[in-house]
């Protein structure tokens, strides 16, 4: 009974906290999202996959204190022509979004969208309850059941401009639940960015329909607040000859966790997942990640990679599930960290589960220090102790970076991290 009372009661302090958005359309998949949660509970220590990971901050009733910063860092994608489309501390800022108009792609808010024949109907919620087996994620039901905005997108040909969320953070309690969703019909084409610290404690669900030949492009940037606390979920089904690419670079923060959830169900269909992140002193970083391939002749590949120091941790969890059927599969996994002091750790669980006899799957996760030898090479030829590790930290993340399809977005990541460092040089 005392286990069992561990999980109900924050669960049930947590939920008497929060308010169901009314609606009619969504209703129903809020309250079986409630239900499941319910029969869940919020996340412990002793859940096998929250192991290594303090669920603590995630949980407990009212957002943790995260003071806003102010930076003189020029903003994310700013070179880049795109649609923007504002968040601040969890609520829609009209005035500095753009106007939601733009050829082969159809936008609306969660919170406005009151049809109760809108398309999102057959999405919201549903992947998210399909990612629940066989791994609970408990966080995700949260999101659906209490959501309190986001925006559904309906994309029905190739938009001439990706389009861009930015979260804002300017309360330094502020506790922010965001739900998007995205349907991608046939032979369609889109590219999201997402950045911005968004709020003290941020808890967000995308859940991604690709349909057959649809490409979908993902490219995120997490950072500038050092005392962040978010919990991501992306969820996604691929259809025939589709593909779903998505990487996200993370610098600063005290802890993020994220989880990426993709089916492969037709056949023919390309899913990549990557990111890279450097962490500094007080800062866990988690990816959880898990592919599973329920069709023939498909790819996937999972590319991690982690700088941490001055006692920073790192976290990964792959999993690659082939089931039966799933013949000429693909699958690649590779997650390493480089260790620059002997204070921080990196902890990985890579899993391969595989039920088809005519596949090729591997995994691999290493952990290590710079390369005293390449660093002599540098100092040898005049480059400062400091530069050089540098440039030998980017050379490591580099292969993760290149995860991303497109060269000025790839351009603008290294950039990024570099700049870092360079800030954060010891």
């Amino acid at each position: 009974m005392a286990d069992a009372a561990q999980k109900t009661d924050p669960t049930e302090a947590m939920i008497a906290s929060l308010a169901m958005p009314a609606g009619t359309w969504a209703a129903s998949a809020r309250e079986d999202a409630l239900a499941r949660l319910r029969v869940m509970g919020l996340p412990q220590r002793r859940d096998e996959y929250w192991k290594y990971t303090r669920p603590d901050t995630l949980t407990q009733v009212g957002a943790p204190t995260a003071s806003v910063l102010e930076t003189d860092e020029e903003p994310m994608f700013d070179g880049v022509d795109r649609l923007r489309i504002v968040f601040v501390d969890g609520v829609f800022d009209a005035e500095a979004s753009d106007d939601f108009s733009l050829e082969g792609i159809t936008i609306e808010r969660l919170e406005a969208a009151d049809s109760d024949l809108h398309w999102a109907k057959n999405l919201y919620g549903v992947l998210e309850t399909r990612g629940q087996n066989p791994v609970e994620r408990p966080l995700a039901a949260l999101n659906t059941a209490f959501a309190t905005d986001g925006v559904l997108i309906h994309v029905t040909g190739k938009p001439s401009k990706p389009v861009n969320i930015v979260y804002h953070h300017k309360s330094d309690t502020s506790d922010v639940i965001l739900h998007h969703c995205i349907k991608m019909d046939a032979g369609t084409e889109l590219t999201l960015l997402e950045n911005g610290p968004a709020a003290a404690r941020f808890n967000k669900v995308i859940e991604v329909e690709v349909a057959d030949t649809a490409s979908f492009h993902h490219v995120r940037a997490q950072g500038r607040d050092h005392e962040r606390r978010a919990a991501t979920h992306i969820f996604t089904r691929l259809g025939t000859e589709s593909a779903f690419r998505s990487f996200t670079m993370t610098v600063n923060g005290v802890l993020t966790r994220n989880d990426c959830v993709i089916e492969l169900t037709g056949d023919d269909a390309i899913a990549n997942v990557a990111g890279a992140c450097v962490g500094d002193g007080d800062f866990l970083h988690d990816d959880t990640v898990f592919i599973t391939h329920d069709a023939v002749n498909c790819k996937s590949r999972q590319v991690f990679k982690k700088v941490l120091r001055n006692g920073a941790t790192g976290v990964f969890q792959g999993k690659i599930l082939v089931k039966a059927g799933a013949q000429k599969t693909d699958g690649y996994q590779i997650s390493q960290s480089l260790l620059l002091d002997g204070d921080s750790q990196f902890l990985a669980k890579p899993e391969l589960e595989i039920y088809a006899d005519d596949v090729a799957c591997s995994h691999g996760s290493t952990s290590g220090a710079i390369d005293e030898d390449a660093l002599f090479y540098l100092r040898s030829r005049g480059v400062p102790a400091g530069e050089a590790t540098d440039l030998l930290t980017l050379a490591f993340l580099a292969e993760a970076v290149d995860e991303i399809a497109h060269e000025d977005l790839r351009e603008d990541m290294t950039a990024r991290l570099g700049a870092w460092l360079t800030r954060h040089r010891g």
